[in-house]
C-alpha cells in the first residue's frame, strides 16, 4: 500500500504507536480487531524505547483490517 510507505514516519524503519493511530484515523471504518490481529506476534523493534512496526506489517494488518479478514500465509513475514 502505497501509502504506508509514503506516510511521514519518525523512523525509517516503521511506525511508532503514535503514528499507527494518526494512519487509522484515515480509516474510520476499519475492523480493529482484524487490524490488530494481524499485527498479533509480528516482528518488531524498539528504538529510543519506542516500540517501531515495520511498514510491511502495517500494510499487511492494514488490508486485513479494511478487507475484514485474516492474514494470508503468504502475509506473514
Amino acid at each position: 500500500m502505497k501509502e504506508i510507505y509514503e506516510f511521514k514516519t519518525r523512523y525509517e524503519q516503521g511506525f511508532t504507536n503514535e503514528e499507527v493511530k494518526e494512519l487509522l484515523k484515515s480509516y474510520p471504518n476499519i475492523n480493529m480487531d482484524k487490524f490488530n490481529d494481524a499485527l498479533m506476534g509480528n516482528t518488531c523493534q524498539v528504538i529510543d524505547g519506542n516500540i517501531i512496526m515495520y511498514h510491511c506489517d502495517i500494510s499487511a494488518a492494514l488490508k486485513c483490517g479494511i478487507e475484514n479478514r485474516g492474514l494470508k500465509p503468504e502475509e506473514w513475514d
